[in-house]
């Protein structure tokens, strides 16, 4: 394998993964067995959750990111499902949903409570029924609330409003076999795929059309992996006819590799994880004990290899952590979640800076977990970027509102209609809504309304002093990154 020998300036040159000690690790979790290329891990900022060995069904862990330790045999899991568990996948947009498919042949939806697991979670919010073989993809809308994608291995791609309980659009004629893989674009107006044919398709899900095709993306018979980058390009990785591992780049219209990469000939999946902030993508093969990871930029060869983090212990699988959950204070960007046989391991990705101040190109504007769009309003038509939130302050989420279930007739403009307690997805009945307390009551007497004033005054003055005092500290952040740099 030869990579470059030309040094290339780049801030993540020098980024290095260091695994947590030992106390802080998830031990005794029975990881699944189950012979389907997913990465068995689902993690956000409050909870880690991990597809497990199960007797007579599908089961998954749900775990607070603070449960470290041993996990007790008797721990409460999700388990629903009546065939194992194949894929999970967190809401973007509310860290206590969670969504299953499974060997059942259905997708189900959960609400966490917000401590985590008290007792195994039975009932999910609601049941989504349409597949005819196992549902093994389940991936959220990035910028709109409650839609969900599904696929399974009867080649069809159902999309779901969650929020009705109803199926949106089924995609059955686009795909010929078994698919591997989808992936969102960043508004969530594409997805592209990777398929057993060896194809990579780009496809428009409101119109059910085909948007660009690459056949043989990957000359290799064993499974693709397919990625939408932030500037619509697309990233895969796959096998050469000799089973070499291969990455590559592809342009928005699939027409010729803009780059193509060997990386050697293991046989293992590999799972591309993308970071849009920091143009990195970790390459994680199955079965491998190393985290290879490349930054993609405009110039060729666009793909440039970074570093390799290396450990004894072969990954079962893999989770990474979205954006808004990493440590910045000490130049995180990434942290990845690695699956053994019988524990979790967290992995933490680290630029090495000398100042503790925070690092602005380290850290733009990253999406936040407030929706851009209603699911009415993607379906009308509608795209959104997703919400981008700073990470400069601790950054407080708003509160997380339940996901309600309500069936109703989308044609029509009347109130949702509420569903009969034996509806057949079994889902709760009342419409998604946000719970917002009114106040208690009105100020009475003008000295409440004096003391007001002064509370207010109070309020502007200290507003204009950390305003000011946030401008000081950009001057200064500024004058020390000229000194570091020599510029003074």
């Amino acid at each position: 394998m030869s990579f470059r020998k030309v040094v290339r300036q780049s801030k993540f040159r020098h980024v290095f993964g260091q695994p947590v000690k030992n106390d802080q690790c998830y031990e005794d979790i029975r990881v699944s067995r189950v012979t389907w290329d997913s990465t068995f891990c689902a993690v956000n900022p409050k909870f880690l959750a991990v597809i497990v060995e199960a007797s007579g069904g599908g089961a998954f862990l749900v775990l607070p990111l603070s449960k470290t330790g041993r996990i007790d045999k008797a721990y409460p899991t999700v388990c629903g499902h009546t065939g194992p568990v194949l894929d999970i996948d967190w809401c973007p947009h509310n860290d206590e949903v969670i969504a299953s498919g499974s060997e059942d042949c259905t997708v189900m939806v959960w609400q966490i409570p917000e401590n985590g697991l008290a007792s195994p979670l039975t009932e999910p919010v609601v049941v989504l029924e349409g597949h005819t073989k196992r549902v093994g993809i389940v991936t959220w809308h990035p910028t709109a609330r409650n839609v969900l994608l599904s696929a399974g291995c009867d080649n069809v791609v159902l999309i779901w409003n969650v929020g009705t309980a109803e199926e949106l659009y089924r995609l059955d004629g686009l795909h010929p076999d078994l698919i591997y893989n989808v992936s969102w674009n960043h508004n969530g107006s594409l997805f592209c795929s990777a398929c057993k044919d060896k194809s990579v398709r780009i496809i428009d899900p409101r119109r059910g059309t085909l948007v660009a095709e690459r056949e043989r993306a990957h000359e290799g018979a064993r499974p693709m992996r397919a990625i939408f980058l932030a500037d619509g390009k697309v990233f895969t990785t796959g096998f050469s006819r000799m089973s070499e591992r291969q990455l590559a780049l592809w342009d928005p219209n699939l027409e010729e590799p803009m780059a193509l990469q060997e990386l050697d000939s293991s046989n293992g999946a590999l799972l591309p994880f993308y970071d849009p902030d920091t143009s990195v993508v970790y390459v994680c093969g199955k079965g491998d004990s190393s985290i290879r990871y490349f930054e993609i930029t405009d110039e060729p060869p666009y793909i440039h290899f970074l570093n390799t983090f290396t450990s004894k212990e072969p990954q079962r699988g893999m989770g990474s952590m979205p954006k808004r959950g990493l440590e910045v204070s000490k130049c995180e960007i990434a942290r990845f979640y690695k699956l053994h046989e019988r524990k979790c391991e967290p992995i933490v990705m680290t630029v090495p800076r000398k100042s503790d101040l925070f690092q602005d190109d380290l850290y733009p504007d990253t999406a936040g977990p407030e929706a851009a769009l209603e699911a009415e309003e993607w379906v009308s038509g509608q795209d959104a970027n997703p919400i981008l939130i700073s990470l400069r302050e601790a950054y407080v989420p708003s509160k997380q509102r339940d996901l309600k279930v309500s069936r109703r007739n989308v044609l029509s403009d009347s109130r949702p209609a509420v569903a009969p307690s034996s509806a057949r997805l079994g889902a709760s009945t009342s419409a998604v809504a946000t719970h917002t307390t009114a106040p208690s009551g009105s100020l009475a007497g003008a000295g409440e309304a004096g003391k007001l004033e002064e509370v207010m005054q109070e309020l502007r003055a200290l507003r204009a002093l950390v305003k000011e005092q946030g401008e000081r500290i950009g001057r200064l952040e500024e004058q020390l990154g000229r000194v570091e740099n020599g510029d003074a």
